[in-house]
């Protein structure tokens, strides 16, 4: 069976017509804050159920029992606090208040409570670390004074470049059952496909029933893979090296918190709510730096009996001169000497240099889609 939505129901906030049209019209009689980017995308992922069981930014009891135990404090596992930020507030407790993105009415939000938190405490238990070197951590301390709870309702959405390969969990949810998938298991992903990542996603596939492959959209870096570079490339892996109706793809929009154990937790509650019963929890899962030891995603599944979805711990995969393949160090009995790792850094040398990986690292169609793009990297 497609697995429950986490908390046992899929959230659903978004104003109905007639609502949003009143709230837009009395849009001036309410306090207006504006948001950046990433919350904006939070809204949405709490409106359409991503975020199930979640209705709004969390409370301050909430939040402390996600830092403290990595549950809400119903008891429902849940391991990054998902919160608003603002500055002096122009609003009291009770108030309905406006969020606005770029001047446009985002959502409406029922103010619950406003309340202050230790910075340095939610940096040291998300994160494990305080050092500002670390991108989730900075962001935290650039964060303003108040946090903000209470349930939302969606007026709009953020402009959306990939709205065609977009779905929501409701729309993912009938999509599996239509192809009579009974067990799903999600892959999660900001690169594109190298032979390392397609052993692992087939190696989960042999047990289940459909590949549910779930790339993130959103803030890149410089040198990442620009987004229509991803989906172009997975499309053509699929066409080529997929049986037909084993896999599919779809897009999310999400800003990586780099929270490594904990973030594993978060997505795969994500993958729960699409409708996975299964998901792949890579090395160094949601990681940045040193600062995680490269398998301690796995040690932290062990805490969460009751996440209902199953992770699927699959060891990197390298190619074996001696195997003459793909393997991993589970199944492969040579040297270190016979190993090629699949490095993306060195992919990604090697394709702006104009040299053509070697077949057991990339598939040449996925080559040639890369190459297809004047300039497939963000700069």
């Amino acid at each position: 069976m497609v697995s429950k939505p986490h908390g046992g129901r899929l959230v659903r906030r978004v104003a109905a017509e007639k609502t949003r049209e009143r709230i837009l019209s009395e849009q001036h009689e309410f306090p207006k804050v504006q948001i950046r980017h990433g919350l904006a995308i939070d809204l949405e992922n709490i409106a359409h159920g991503v975020y199930s069981p979640l209705t709004g930014f969390l409370r301050s009891d909430e939040f402390q029992s996600v830092l403290d135990h990595m549950r809400l404090s119903n008891d429902i596992p849940w391991s990054i606090p998902i919160v608003l930020d603002v500055d002096e507030p122009n609003f009291e407790e009770g108030d309905a208040i406006l969020l606005y993105y770029e001047n446009t009415p985002i959502a409406r939000m029922h103010v619950d409570e406003i309340y202050t938190y230790d910075k340095k405490e939610f940096a040291q238990k998300v994160f494990k670390t305080t050092d500002e070197a670390h991108p989730g951590v900075a962001k935290v301390y650039s964060m303003a004074k108040y946090l903000v709870g209470g349930e939302i309702e969606l007026l709009n959405e953020v402009p959306n470049p990939f709205e065609k390969y977009t779905l929501r969990p409701v729309e993912t949810r009938v999509l599996f059952k239509e192809r009579g998938w009974k067990t799903i298991v999600a892959f999660q992903t900001r690169n594109v496909p190298h032979l390392g990542h397609e052993y692992v996603q087939k190696a989960a596939l042999t047990f289940v029933d459909g590949l549910f492959i779930n790339p993130v959209l959103g803030k890149k870096k410089k040198g990442d893979y620009k987004d229509e570079v991803i989906i172009k490339a997975y499309e053509t892996l699929f066409e080529h090296y997929y049986p037909k109706n084993a896999a599919t793809l779809a897009t999310v929009r999400y800003e990586m918190r780099y929270a490594g154990p904990r973030e594993a937790i978060h997505h795969a509650i994500m993958r729960k709510n699409f409708g996975a019963t299964h998901f792949i929890v890579g090395r160094d899962h949601a990681g940045v730096g040193d600062y995680y030891g490269p398998y301690e995603a796995w040690d932290l599944f062990d805490e969460f009996p009751d996440l209902g979805i199953t992770p699927m711990f699959i060891r990197e995969a390298f190619h074996c001169r001696r195997c003459g393949g793909m393997v991993n160090a589970k199944i492969c009995p040579h040297d270190e000497e016979f190993h090629i790792r699949i490095s993306g850094t060195k992919l990604r040398r090697m394709i702006t240099s104009g040299e053509k990986p070697p077949e057991y690292m990339m598939r040449p169609e996925v080559y040639e889609v890369i190459r297809s793009f004047e300039k497939p990297f963000v700069e």
